[in-house]
């Protein structure tokens, strides 16, 4: 019997896991897929909005708030890639710069500090590759990009450090209330425990309709997006939005915390909760939409394209708590954008309701800090050669468009949680990230992989046991 199950490990499920393992609880994680942070969390911006989007007066604007006031402090605890780059949403027309002014009053009234108005030269002067068309923006400095691996990863590690058991490729097909507390049925047997989180993403609704008679309806967004190479990652400075729609924030362009650009999302309706699919259409939007921020938009450095799901509840906010009927079990759902920002700050709160339910006490001793690792290309010459010195497999590059080690792949297997799969590796050290897109370093790989998890290499996967990478050896084939 678990004191709480969280159902879903992405980055609401990690952050509710991190804050609820402060306290003197037995937690257990349920993710279907086989790694954390392999749906909704790993297809999405990358954006730490500052929160002047959202209506006064819901939960979306006061998470957004709290989260990105988190985040620097967060992130640098966690060594997390984090980056308070700044904003812009630059108009088109000298008519629109009304509702810009309609914005920062928005802004001002969910709490967002340093918002202004900028004319076109000053907008101009930050940012000198914006189309000859703009006339002016609003500048939000609180803004940011992260990457959201890291910060779904690492407060993952954080809870598993803390005694919190994650149970992956591990799918949920039952909830049921019983005399003491729930009984979760999943692919891998029965779990029982005294509460539920669910945090299931665009199945939440799922989840909480199997035991709630307060329905919910989740209606999946899909949005695509276009990764560019490094090499062209400071064509802007900021964030670059173009003003918002009532159904999404709109085509941005951005710099990554990674160093590369990143163009995107639309927005479509999307019954299929497993479409993750990008389309010719889909992208020639993106690209046209992001040419009208952007002079000379280089897409001959495109490296790759991606898409990812919107847990868009019918109601337009996210569905925090209890509901009424059905006290210990707590819903995180409906968290779309700006549910990366808010995500800490959601966490914080979601572990505080079922703490105070279970009248549970803070631990004695809590880790705070994650298990050392090094990102070998950001590190000074010296750095290197220090490194090397302690082990000789930080001389040994087997990514070389993001110059990652072969001590960096060992250790992210063998760290907490650690790597399985190649996007697992992809995911904790960039490696297959670059231009190349692991062209040449994915063979190499693949053999780590094995070695280190003493598997046949044949069955070393991408992501699922459905996406092997060999089926044989050619001479048995032969």
């Amino acid at each position: 019997m678990y004191d709480s199950i969280i159902i879903g490990a992405g980055v609401i499920g990690a952050n509710i896991a991190r804050e609820l393992a402060r306290y003197d609880l037995k937690i257990a994680v349920l993710e279907k897929m086989s790694d954390v942070c392999e749906a909704t969390s790993k297809g999405n911006s990358g954006i730490v909005h500052s929160g002047y989007d959202a209506k006064p007066g819901t939960l979306k604007a006061k998470y957004n708030l709290t989260g990105n006031q988190m985040m620097p402090e967060l992130c640098r605890k966690l060594n997390i890639p984090f980056r308070q780059n700044g904003s812009l949403t630059i108009v088109f027309n000298q008519e629109k710069m009304a509702e810009l002014e309609k914005l920062i009053e928005r802004g001002i009234e969910n709490g967002v500090s340093g918002l202004m108005i900028l004319d076109r030269e000053t907008t101009m002067k930050l940012e000198p590759n914006l189309n000859d068309a703009v006339v002016g923006s609003l500048y939000a400095p609180t803004a940011g990009i992260v990457d959201p691996f890291q910060l779904t990863i690492g407060p993952a590690e954080i809870a598993v450090q803390n005694g919190v058991k994650f149970f992956l490729s591990t799918e949920v097909t039952g909830l049921y209330k019983t005399k003491q507390g729930f009984l979760v049925k999943t692919n891998n047997g029965n779990f029982e425990a005294l509460t539920v989180i669910n945090a299931a993403g665009v199945f939440a609704d799922d989840i909480n309709n199997w035991i709630s008679e307060r329905k919910r309806l989740i209606r999946p967004r899909k949005g695509e997006y276009c990764l560019f190479d490094k090499e062209v990652g400071n064509l802007v400075e900021h964030t670059i939005f173009q003003l918002p729609s009532g159904v999404s924030k709109g085509v941005l362009v951005t710099p990554t915390a990674e160093g590369n650009l990143l163009i995107g999302p639309n927005s479509l309706p999307d019954n299929d909760k497993f479409d993750i699919l990008t389309s010719a259409e889909g992208i020639q939007y993106v690209l046209d939409t992001a040419k009208k921020s952007v002079r000379n938009l280089p897409t001959n450095q495109i490296i790759t394209g991606f898409a990812g799901l919107r847990a868009s509840e019918k109601d337009g906010d996210f569905v925090l708590g209890e509901p009424e009927d059905v006290p210990g079990f707590f819903n995180a759902l409906g968290i779309e954008s700006p549910g990366l920002t808010a995500a800490p700050a959601i966490a914080v709160d979601l572990a505080t309701w079922v703490a105070e339910y279970l009248r549970a006490q803070l631990k004695a001793e809590y880790i705070e800090k994650r298990v050392e690792y090094h990102r070998f290309a950001d590190l000074s010459t010296q750095e290197k050669q220090e490194l090397f010195k302690s082990d000789h497999d930080y001389g040994k590059v087997i990514c070389r468009c993001e110059l990652v080690t072969l001590a960096e792949i060992k250790n992210a297997i063998r760290r907490p949680l650690g790597a399985t799969t190649l996007d697992g590796i992809k995911r904790r050290t960039r490696a297959g990230s670059g231009r190349c897109q692991g062209g040449f370093c994915s063979p190499r790989i693949l053999e780590i992989l094995s070695e280190e998890l003493r598997k046949d290499i044949r069955e070393i996967v991408k992501s699922s046991e459905k996406s092997t990478y060999l089926v044989g050896f050619d001479k048995d084939m032969l």
